[in-house]
């Protein structure tokens, strides 16, 4: 995701606690935000089974809300 996109995930994760629906380019696993580090650009997930990963803001996309 670019720049702008990660920066709107981050704010809306941090900001207004939503949960944001992510899709791993890399591993093609899904994961809900939680939170983000600016530093490193990687957002911070609990994917669909549980457990906690990080991904940078270049292998991860938001999931469209119409695609499901």
């Amino acid at each position: 995701m670019n720049t702008g996109k990660y920066q709107q995930v981050c704010y809306r994760t941090e900001q207004r606690d939503e949960f944001v629906l992510l899709h791993n380019l890399k591993n093609g696993k899904a994961g809900y935000s939680f939170g983000c580090t600016a530093g490193g650009e990687t957002v911070q997930v609990r994917l669909t089974d549980g457990t906690l990963d990080s991904w940078s803001r270049d292998e991860c996309t938001e999931v469209s809300s119409r695609a499901w």
